[in-house]
């Protein structure tokens, strides 16, 4: 696809893709999304971060508007604070579903990403955060994990990679859940038929725009539906390889400003 200023509105994961290591913003890219903004463009952040550990960024963003969080579970208002949608995970089938995975693959580790505003990120003894600079809270035993409505289930497993984690969760879990792999350490468990490419394609709807007016970026698989829906799916350098071979595009490492290089290049300056 030709470059061009058309693009309406941006949609972009955090982790990978977004955010450095060190979940900062690079000046580059505040000033890419600024320069797009001034043109008229959009800004949808579209991750698998729960709302309530999405709001410190879009406070850094400077946004008052909306957000996709929790795999597309959730659509976040940052200008009202509160969520315009969500749907929830039944706890019983998280359950179900993950007795059907580790009688396949042994014990796994589990966590919850609990619904709302104000949800924890509880994680039960032996699961390791892959964010460690994200909060959470410790659980003494697994039925601790299911105490209020929940958004997703995080996985981890003792040596298996994620990816085939992921393979074997994806052929017994069938429709009880979505099965995605959004950064290392990260298999999750959402509700069944929930995306990034659901959740974004309602909040675009809110907007008034619509795929053919998207650019997405991304990193990781989870990130595939989303590319399926937008006009131009950009993959980072470092993205997962199932995520490079449906892009359109493949921009420098969110380390080195990529998406910063492809906005700069659209919108360039008057």
């Amino acid at each position: 696809m030709a470059a061009s200023p058309a693009y309406a509105l941006i949609a972009t994961d955090l982790d990978g893709t977004l955010l450095r290591a060190d979940d900062t913003l690079s000046d580059r890219s505040l000033t890419a999304l600024a320069r797009a903004a001034a043109s008229g463009a959009r800004h949808l952040v579209v991750t698998g971060r729960p709302a309530p550990r999405v709001r410190p960024l879009l406070d850094d963003l400077g946004s008052t508007g909306l957000a996709v969080c929790g795999q597309g579970a959730q659509v976040y208002d940052a200008g009202a604070g509160r969520l315009l949608w969500s749907v929830t995970l039944d706890r019983e089938l998280a359950e179900t579903a993950l007795g059907k995975i580790e009688a396949e693959v042994g014990q796994v580790y589990a966590a919850v990403d609990q619904d709302g505003v104000d949800g924890l990120t509880l994680i039960e003894p032996g699961y390791l955060m892959p964010h460690p600079t994200l909060p959470a809270v410790r659980v003494g035993r697994r039925d601790d994990l299911w105490c209020e409505p929940i958004s997703k289930v995080l996985l981890r497993h003792p040596y298996l990679s994620d990816d085939e984690l992921a393979v074997t969760a994806r052929s017994v879990v069938g429709s009880l859940a979505t099965v995605t792999m959004s950064g290392p350490g990260t298999v999750e468990l959402q509700p069944c038929g929930i995306t990034k490419a659901t959740g974004l394609a309602l909040a675009a709807e809110h907007l008034g725009l619509g795929p053919e007016m998207t650019i997405a970026f991304g990193d990781m698989p989870n990130d595939i539906p989303m590319f399926d829906w937008a006009a131009h799916g950009v993959a980072m350098a470092n993205a997962h390889p199932e995520l490079r071979a449906v892009a359109d595009e493949v921009t420098l490492s969110n380390e080195d400003d990529g998406i910063a290089v492809v906005l700069e290049r659209l919108f360039p300056e008057a």
